[in-house]
């Protein structure tokens, strides 16, 4: 069965590359959309315990998707939420781990990554930084 997902990403752009890519490499259907952190809250919050996986952008539209993170940190133990970002520095990575973030991945360097992680259904360990430092 297919991740239930829910893409939290303001640039039409990137959604319309991810949401074809997510099905084809990461058996993911993506559910739900939003642009913005009130949008994506509000749609994590309607769609309760029947997502699986959450992406997230950091820099949307309106809002942070460490607000969005930081809403969904009393989760259901199969839901997974992962970082996708242009802007992955340490700071990011560690704020993001901090608030509940499963992994980060940066949109340009690391999407292979993303999507094997997304079919492995890793989680790293508390304190360790998502994907490993090669």
């Amino acid at each position: 069965m297919s991740l239930q997902t829910v893409l939290i990403e303001d640039s039409n752009t990137i959604r319309e590359a991810l949401v074809p890519a997510l099905a084809d490499l990461a058996d993911a259907e993506v559910v739900a959309v939003a642009e913005t952190a009130s949008e994506g809250i509000a749609v994590l919050e309607r769609l309760g315990e029947t997502w699986d996986l959450a992406v997230v952008d950091l820099f949307l539209r309106e809002g942070s998707g460490l607000t969005v993170l930081r809403t969904c940190q009393q989760r259901a133990s199969h839901q997974r939420m992962v970082v996708l970002t242009n802007y992955p520095t340490e700071e990011m990575r560690r704020r993001s781990l901090e608030l509940g973030a499963d992994a980060l991945f940066d949109k340009s360097n690391e999407l292979d990554q993303f999507f094997e992680w997304c079919l492995r259904g890793d989680t790293p360990k508390p304190g360790s930084s998502f994907p490993p430092r090669l």
